[in-house]
């Protein structure tokens, strides 16, 4: 057997190993899972991106999603130009004032964060809704517009079937301890450091 074959042989034989390891474990789970909450954080680029991902994936299904923007303000994205496209499938909500840097005004903040509160209390109570996308909410959170214990409350009581993305830095301990799945972006890299603002497509 020449050492091609010998390292082909070896390889099928490992890949057999995985696959039989694999079956037993999913034979272990189960497909009747609840709605589940998810919470992309961290400093790195690509929370909200992931979130809107799974917002393709969930039309792909023809499942319909609510979207929440919580601090993103007035801007013009991609992704609120692209999903404007099924307004059937996707409630698209921006509820923020701006960045907290340009609104200067804690009152405003705090009086926007809980009108997107409340409308995202809709969402999650609307059984038309497969999931719902609370994009910023962390951010919302982490300047104490919005009381945690409250919101944990109230994600807690959700429908069973109900799933839910939340987005921003510095997710809260209290978040993080009721989340089924947590993901956080590092950052390595960004253009910004090398003096490039966000680009179309890219950024927004």
């Amino acid at each position: 057997m020449s050492d091609e074959d010998r390292k082909n042989e070896e390889h099928k034989q490992a890949m057999q190993a995985l696959k039989a390891e694999r079956e037993a474990m999913m034979a272990e789970k189960t497909d009747e899972a609840p709605g589940l909450l998810l919470v992309h954080t961290g400093d790195g680029k690509g929370k909200s991106t992931a979130a809107f991902g799974m917002v393709a994936r969930a039309l792909g299904w023809n499942q319909k999603v609510g979207i929440v923007q919580y601090i993103k303000g007035k801007w013009i994205t991609g992704e609120r130009q692209f999903f404007k496209r099924f307004p059937d499938s996707v409630r698209y909500e921006v509820m923020g004032e701006g960045f907290t840097w340009d609104t200067q005004d804690r009152a405003r903040d705090i009086a926007a964060a809980q009108a997107a509160w409340a409308t995202s209390l809709e969402m999650l109570n609307d059984p038309e809704l497969d999931l719902v996308i609370l994009d910023e909410l962390n951010i919302a959170l982490r300047y104490d517009y919005l009381d945690v214990d409250q919101v944990v409350a109230d994600l807690m009581v959700r429908p069973r079937d109900k799933h839910v993305v939340i987005t921003g830095r510095n997710a809260k301990p209290e978040l993080l301890a009721i989340a089924d799945l947590v993901t956080e972006m590092t950052l390595v890299k960004h253009p910004f450091e090398q003096g490039i603002k966000a680009q179309r497509g890219i950024d927004f």
